[in-house]
């Protein structure tokens, strides 16, 4: 739908995932492009070029993930006015007609808001920085956000349900460690012990072959 904001005439349309990532790609200053989404929507300008993308997905905190939430997991722009507002507002207008109750997206500390505060949104929560999952036995790469506190913010509807208690929130996070042999995620590990490697023993088999087949060349 087309809106004025500012002197820029916008335009907010659907994308398909692979173009909404191509936006990420190119111009997210933290993030990687995600796995999946539930839509994406893209911003253009009144000379008919994209300027910025957002993608809506599933919430990343297993206690968010109901079913009747969804969350902006990305949002990137090249810096066009207003661009970011009108993706938050089109995506919190989207989801909403789709019958979802709330949608949700995170801040890091130090960024503003205000794009969220002019598209509507409310500051729920402030959470703290976590450490990362690099270990000595498993080293891995910082993803850009470990360390950093987030904000947590929200679209809700009138009746939405309570969100869970912070300690629920914390330190919640899915889909952040990948198999060796496939790009699916590795289940989270409740119990003692090191995490596995591998989603399933299928990949577990195919890992143990290619070592195999490198110990012998």
């Amino acid at each position: 739908m087309p809106a004025v904001l500012g002197q820029q005439r916008l335009t907010v349309i659907p994308l398909v995932l692979a173009d909404a990532c191509a936006v990420v790609d190119r111009y997210h200053r933290h993030h990687r492009r995600p796995l999946g989404h539930r839509f994406s929507l893209g911003v253009l300008g009144e000379d008919g070029a994209l300027h910025g993308a957002a993608i809506v997905g599933r919430p990343v905190a297993r206690a968010l993930d109901t079913g009747w939430q969804v969350e902006v997991t990305r949002v990137a722009t090249d810096g066009t006015p207003n661009a970011c507002s009108a993706l938050y507002g089109a995506a919190a207008r989207v989801a909403t007609a789709a019958g979802f109750q709330r949608v949700l997206t995170y801040t890091q500390s130090g960024e503003s808001g205000a794009s969220l505060r002019g598209a509507g949104w409310t500051q729920v929560a402030v959470l703290r920085p976590r450490t990362g999952w690099d270990t000595p036995s498993r080293h891995r790469a910082d993803r850009g956000t470990d360390g950093v506190a987030r904000i947590l913010w929200e679209r809700a509807c009138r009746n939405a349900p309570p969100l869970p208690p912070l300690n629920a929130l914390r330190d919640e996070i899915r889909d952040v460690m990948r198999c060796l042999e496939c790009p699916n995620p590795i289940p989270r590990r409740t119990g003692p012990g090191r995490p596995s490697r591998y989603c399933s023993p299928a990949c577990r088999q195919r890992g143990y072959r290619t070592r195999q087949r490198a110990g012998h060349e």
